[in-house]
């Protein structure tokens, strides 16, 4: 069994170190353009990663926080300690529920502590809890939107390296004065590698593009529904301070 293991990782090792050459000497093999075409796709490949790796952080700390965020202002706005809710809220700095809360919060008290500002503090602590949503959903929304650029010109990128490998093809031809496999082998090659190159970039930036976009559009629901909730709050303390 150990000498079965032995030989299979032999064979492994050998054609492992056959791929590599025959990459190096495609990459070495392909023209100007053709390079120029692989490097751009490896810079869309390599942004298109950071923007996935970057928000996938962000969106499980938003996830996080929030679970642990919702229960502990709760209880606090069951109090009526509004001082307490607020600080609560300034804890949770990755929280988009505690983004969204907080600025309500903070407009709210402020109608109800200033005597310059004339009532309607539940219209200003709408306008606040929207302005907040907005600004959560800009920041959440951040990169993603590159993803879709990537994803739809990839492949374009790619069929334009199968062009410049086309193109190279016919130039075998003709300087070699033959139609043979070897003399179009060259630039079929480059034609082939840049469409997998671009179709491989595009396919995960669409996926994480989709994926991303169902999770933004639950953190909207979650953060209007937060939203609504709280101004609900606002009224019914705002009844009981009146009948009072």
């Amino acid at each position: 069994m150990l000498l079965q293991l032995q030989v299979w990782a032999f064979v492994l090792l050998q054609e492992g170190g056959a791929i590599a050459f025959d990459a190096r000497s495609m990459w070495n093999q392909m023209g100007w353009m053709a390079k120029v075409v692989v490097i751009a796709l490896f810079f869309m490949s390599a942004w298109s990663i950071g923007v996935m790796i970057d928000r996938l952080i962000a969106y499980s700390g938003a996830r996080k926080q929030s679970r642990q965020f919702a229960p502990a202002v709760a209880g606090a706005l069951r109090e009526g300690k509004l001082d307490e809710a607020i600080k609560i809220a300034d804890r949770y700095k990755k929280s988009h529920l505690a983004k969204v809360v907080v600025a309500g919060l903070q407009e709210f008290r402020a109608h109800q502590l200033s005597n310059e500002i004339p009532g309607e503090e539940i219209e200003a602590s709408k306008r606040a809890l929207e302005r907040a949503e907005a600004i959560v959903h800009a920041e959440l929304k951040r990169g993603i939107s590159s993803l879709a650029t990537i994803g739809s010109t990839a492949p374009f990128v790619g069929l334009f390296g199968t062009v410049v490998g086309i193109i190279n093809a016919f130039h075998g031809i003709s300087s070699e004065k033959s139609t043979g496999l070897g003399a179009v082998a060259g630039g079929i090659s480059e034609a082939l590698v840049a469409t997998a190159i671009g179709l491989f970039v595009a396919i995960p930036a669409v996926w994480m593009f989709n994926y991303f976009t169902n999770k933004l559009e639950a953190f909207d629901v979650e953060m209007g529904n937060s939203s609504s909730e709280l101004i609900d709050y606002f009224l019914k303390r705002s009844q009981r301070t009146v009948s009072k």
